[in-house]
């Protein structure tokens, strides 16, 4: 079974920082493998205009809970650039923590 956590991170950013937000997002998704990320991958909603969805994987409950506070803070020096361009700033950030299940299925 596969033991690491895979994150899910969704907000709505602020339709006239669109253009702030993607170019802050492209230098987000280079520094996160600093900080254990793997599998990145970033959406934007087809039927909700300017929603976000972040998915990755992390190695340990510990990497999740300090990504998520991280991720959430205003004050951190890379992630907090994001808080003028999503809705409520970056405290409105959703963020959960899944174990992959799939595995006990036993699909044939």
């Amino acid at each position: 079974m596969d033991e690491k956590l895979h994150i899910f991170m969704e907000y709505k950013i602020i339709p006239e920082q669109e253009q702030n937000y993607t170019r802050i997002m492209k230098e987000i998704a280079q520094v996160l493998p600093n900080y254990e990320v793997e599998k990145f991958q970033w959406f934007s909603a087809a039927d909700q205009q300017c929603l976000f969805v972040e998915i990755f994987e992390v190695p340990t409950l510990s990497h999740y809970h300090t990504l998520r506070k991280w991720r959430c803070s205003k004050s951190h020096h890379i992630f907090g650039k994001l808080d003028d361009c999503i809705e409520g700033g970056v405290q409105k950030i959703h963020c959960w923590a899944f174990q992959a299940k799939t595995d006990e299925l036993k699909l044939r």
